[in-house]
């Protein structure tokens, strides 16, 4: 599926495809790179691998915002393991820095919510930094609200956010 959207001049909104795990994984690297004091920590991950897999999932979708040939945002998510049908689970959503503050992020998130709105998801899921507060403040602007059934607890690094995906 390519998808064109026409409030952000030029960003074309489609399904990643296997090729792209590089560079996919690149990308990911620099936008969380930009929230961990030290930069991005070498956890001896495989994130080239991982985002292949992720792609090739036939359970979960991988979309990218492409401008002008290059990727500038990606988001992957998919329903979790036993997690009850009409819900689904942001795994990554991830923004390039460079591209930051010019729609991309909001129209990446649009079509996330096409889907699942299409898909038949009521409800959706995320875990962010406790202490990323530029993409807390993302979130927020699209809707997500922390969960309450997943209270913040001290030392806690990640807060889980839900988002209420209207039928309509």
């Amino acid at each position: 599926m390519i998808e064109t959207n026409p409030n952000v001049d030029g960003l074309e909104i489609r399904t990643a495809l296997p090729a792209e795990a590089g560079e996919v994984a690149a990308l990911h690297r620099r936008a969380r790179a930009t929230y961990y004091p030290d930069g991005f920590p070498d956890d001896g991950a495989d994130w080239q691998g991982r985002w292949r897999e992720a792609i090739g999932r036939s359970d979960g979708r991988v979309l990218c915002a492409a401008r002008d040939g290059r990727l500038a945002g990606i988001a992957s998510f998919r329903r979790a393991e036993r997690a009850p049908a009409g819900t689904v689970t942001l795994f990554q959503f991830h923004v390039d820095p460079d591209r930051w503050r010019a729609g991309i992020g909001t129209a990446l998130h649009a079509a996330c919510v096409e889907e699942w709105r299409t898909g038949g998801v009521r409800t959706a899921w995320l875990d962010v930094h406790v202490a990323n507060e530029r993409a807390r403040g993302f979130y927020g602007r699209q809707g997500w609200v922390p969960d309450p059934e997943s209270p913040v607890a001290p030392g806690d690094h990640h807060m889980r956010l839900r988002l209420t995906v209207s039928g309509e």
